[in-house]
């Protein structure tokens, strides 16, 4: 009783408590278009895993300030991945490149920071898709893949930044039954749900990056994010998405979880996460999006210089809605809904997918209890033999 209680808070406060520092991002972003320089430690930092490291793209650090003792920022990576049309065409007819942020409520946080770190007077148009409480998990309440296609349709996006996990943190209903957080079919379901997501994007033009979660203060939720990171990161390096680490950025000197960090310019502590331990502050969140705001403005620098000297200049953009409203809602199904996405051939998804293997390291997800899982994937939802 007292594990789920302690559970129940946890997701409480991932809810409730992001109004604050989602609140403290948008004012932030919103009402100052502040030009964040990228900055680089003393020596150069290669992120230690993920699609990058694979394909032995260099670390390309920016000067700038550094602090005795400060710690390691975020590398600026060359993109070095093909040029896609959309964005010529954008460029070609001066129109500002679209960034799409896509997500829970940890993307309205990095929404806010790119925002900040892209600004429109240089061409950019940084949008806001993200929306709370969303996730691959709970497909019956809100099929994320059919709703963002929808907002897409008028206006894609050239760049899309993916954020989601963090409340995908429990079992996900498939197929009639409920799988456990992190085992065999729960991973079968959620890359298949992934996967379809990235070929939407990148079926409307997109070039796509995926950001995964920082290091957590309290230590059994910590674990799951975790191993939700490795998840993802080995299942974007099949996808050949970039797999943005945030966890070794959000950490003191000795790697642990710390509410302070210091500036990378004059050493001070500097507040880097909500009250929750779970979200960033504003300062936070953009410390974990320098390298990624310097990547895209690799991309686009390298997308203007392809497309010429006659390429006009970036445009100077006119005040734009920040965030997309969602469709009108559809009128509600006369019979019972059945499950969006179903393992109809398991076997066949798990030869698309090859699933990483679990890190004998980390200890096994807990998830949710079934008595605290959302109504969607409760209720007649049967569990599967051992939670596979």
């Amino acid at each position: 009783m007292r594990s789920a209680l302690v559970l129940f808070d946890r997701t409480a406060v991932l809810f409730l408590g992001v109004a604050a520092g989602v609140a403290i991002g948008y004012a932030f972003g919103v009402r100052q278009q502040v030009e964040v320089p990228v900055m680089v430690g003393g020596t150069d930092v290669a992120i230690p895993v993920g699609d990058t490291a694979r394909e032995g793209m260099p670390a390309v650090p920016r000067p700038g300030p550094t602090a005795p003792g400060a710690l390691p920022e975020q590398p600026v990576q060359a993109e070095t991945r093909p040029i896609q049309p959309g964005i010529l065409n954008a460029i070609a007819a001066g129109r500002p490149i679209r960034i799409g942020v896509f997500g829970d409520s940890f993307g309205d946080g990095i929404w806010s920071a790119l925002y900040n770190q892209l600004s429109r007077k240089t061409g950019y148009q940084v949008v806001k898709y993200s929306q709370q409480a969303t996730g691959f998990t709970r497909y019956k309440t809100l099929n994320v893949e059919e709703h963002d296609r929808a907002r897409l349709a008028a206006a894609p996006v050239d760049v899309a930044v993916i954020s989601f996990g963090a409340n995908d943190m429990m079992g996900v209903a498939d197929g009639g039954h409920v799988y456990a957080l992190l085992t065999p079919k729960w991973k079968a379901a959620i890359a298949r749900r992934v996967s379809a997501y990235v070929a939407m994007l990148r079926a409307q033009g997109a070039i796509v990056y995926w950001v995964g979660l920082p290091k957590m203060r309290e230590a059994g939720y910590d674990a799951d994010v975790a191993r939700m990171n490795i998840f993802y990161r080995e299942l974007m390096s099949q996808l050949g998405v970039p797999f943005i680490e945030t966890a070794p950025y959000s950490v003191d000197g000795d790697g642990r979880y710390a509410a302070y960090l210091p500036d990378p310019a004059t050493g001070k502590p500097m507040l880097m996460r909500a009250n929750d331990g779970i979200h960033m502050s504003m300062n936070g969140y953009i410390r974990i999006t320098r390298g990624l705001a310097g990547r895209i403005r690799s991309y686009v620098d390298q997308a203007r210089a392809q497309a010429g000297g006659g390429a006009p200049p970036p445009p100077v953009v006119a005040p734009v809605p920040l965030a997309v409203a969602p469709p009108p809602p559809r009128p509600a199904a006369k019979s019972a809904p059945r499950l969006e996405d179903p393992l109809a051939n398991e076997s066949d998804a798990a030869d698309r997918v090859t699933l990483p293997a679990p890190d004998p390291h980390l200890p096994p997800a807990k998830g949710a209890p079934a008595d605290l899982l959302p109504p969607d994937i409760g209720g007649d939802a049967g569990v599967s033999d051992n939670g596979q």
